[in-house]
């Protein structure tokens, strides 16, 4: 699965070249061009990384990153703006962004200090969250593998095991897995998910993933079930 981007800039001839480029590199990159539409698009899907412009309408890309983290989500930021003072830098980390480039860029700069802040936030290198002696999940490219082998996936089966691995012996009640696993474009379908449910227990054991009646589901980290 390609590392999803979410692009906030109201320069759209800026947003297009931006958005290309990422494609072509292996990004799936969603565009945006007010904070406001920005906001609706993040809380409606997941994404890997945010690209924020500040002086944007509705809501600038500081404020909308601030209000993010307050609300506890920590999605790896870029701030991409022509505000060049000092003051702007340091009120862009005091936001709580990543990196912060200064326009005009190079579109290869751009793409460094992306791999570089997904390298931080994310195990590096083609490292491997170990869930248990025989399995393996990359949370990079949403590969699963048990004793060597590479398993495949669906992307939202992908996704769903990723959710459960960033929110371990947590009771996730369907509505969040819903907003987790469907972009806002898609309509969500529960027996999907229980087929998703059902296919990563098939990998990962049946004990792994509880089903907490007419809530959602728990994953165990100890796989022992309850």
């Amino acid at each position: 699965m390609k590392p999803k981007i979410l692009l906030l800039e109201d320069d759209m001839e800026l947003s297009d070249t931006v958005a290309k480029f990422l494609y072509a590199k292996g990004y799936d990159v969603v565009q945006s061009f007010d904070g406001e539409d920005a906001a609706e698009k993040i809380y409606e899907s997941r994404f890997d990384l945010w690209l924020l412009d500040v002086k944007v309408p509705f809501q600038n890309g500081f404020d909308l990153l601030e209000k993010l983290r307050k609300e506890g989500d920590e999605t790896p930021a870029i701030f991409i703006t022509s505000l060049h003072g000092a003051d702007d830098a340091t009120r862009g980390f005091a936001a709580g962004c990543d990196d912060y480039i200064r326009k005009p860029f190079a579109l290869k700069e751009l793409q460094a200090r992306i791999e570089a802040v997904i390298k931080r936030r994310y195990p590096a290198g083609g490292e491997t969250i170990a869930i248990d002696g025989e399995r393996r999940f990359n949370p990079i490219d949403f590969t699963l593998t048990v004793n060597g082998e590479r398993i495949p996936l669906k992307p939202k089966e992908a996704r769903l095991l990723a959710y459960f691995l960033q929110h371990p012996d947590t009771t996730l009640r369907k509505e969040e897995i819903y907003d987790a696993l469907w972009d806002y474009d898609e309509t969500p379908n529960e027996g999907s998910l229980r087929t998703f449910v059902k296919v990563l227990r098939k990998h990962l054991g049946k004990e792994r993933i509880e089903t907490i009646k007419e809530v959602g589901y728990r994953y165990r980290s100890d796989g022992t079930g309850s």
